[in-house]
């Protein structure tokens, strides 16, 4: 394919629309801590009495996880059974993509890139905002209105929102290291993993840990997870995501035995 007459957008407008589309990092309430648990344990399920110890590092009250817990339940988030609390079908299948998310799966690239055109006639709202968010997820980038671009480095298969509503493509372009400044910006991506890298460091409490794991989760939803052959040779986004497994893990028990008290 020729190289499109039209010009990129800026990697600041870019990125700004990505992030926007990103799960936010909000204020912590009760469910938001007991989601955030269970989203963490494999298999995801603990007592009340657990749930409960982990809120108290917040300053929630055994009433209040009581209460978003029932809440929880009502919604179907969560079902209970003799005290201990496990995530619904529905929030597996979200810990599991949150999980890949987090690490996906690569594979060698050959200079193409990947090409999404929307191609439905005009959408509501609601259905235009949903498939940005699909698009975000499957990390690919808005080249212009309708135009979604990225290397085709990554294994993966496309939700039905994106599915229904694009066709796709294999590119070509002739100078994939300017493409990719103006898709994406790479310098603030690698400054923020380093200071992530270093937060995980000296997140030594249990309540840093929390806090620090979720900016993690978040920044690794943004890395495009692009192709060597297009970053700089010191980029740290392997290291970032490296840390986060092993600090993850050692969370994870760490958090386990205090619920367990």
């Amino acid at each position: 394919m020729s190289r499109p007459n039209c010009r990129p957008r800026t990697a600041g407008y870019v990125s700004a629309v990505q992030n926007r589309h990103l799960p936010a990092i909000k204020p912590l309430t009760a469910r938001s801590v007991a989601l955030s648990t269970l989203l963490g344990y494999h298999p995801p399920a603990l007592p009340v009495s657990a749930l409960v110890r982990v809120g108290g590092l917040f300053g929630i009250t055994e009433r209040a996880t009581r209460v978003a817990l029932t809440r929880m339940v009502a919604d179907g988030d969560v079902v209970a059974e003799d005290g201990v609390y496990r995530l619904t079908e529905r929030l597996v299948r979200r810990q599991r993509q949150q999980d890949e998310a987090s690490s996906p799966r690569a594979k060698d690239w050959d200079g193409s890139w990947e090409m999404a055109i929307v191609t439905t006639p005009l959408r509501p709202l609601a259905e235009r905002v949903a498939l940005r968010k699909s698009m975000v997820r499957s990390r690919l980038a808005e080249l212009r209105e309708g135009v979604w671009i990225r290397p085709d480095n990554l294994v993966r298969q496309h939700d039905d929102t994106v599915a229904e509503q694009c066709t796709f493509f294999h590119a070509r372009y002739p100078d994939p290291h300017d493409l990719v400044s103006r898709l994406w910006d790479i310098p603030g991506l690698a400054r923020e993993a380093r200071r992530l890298c270093t937060e995980l460091d000296r997140a030594n409490s249990l309540t840093a840990g929390f806090m620090v794991i979720a900016e993690a989760i978040r920044h690794l939803l943004i890395d495009p997870c692009l192709p060597a052959e297009v970053l700089p040779a010191d980029w740290p986004g392997d290291e970032l995501r490296e840390r986060y497994a092993r600090f993850n893990a050692t969370y994870a028990d760490r958090l386990r035995d205090y619920g367990e008290g």
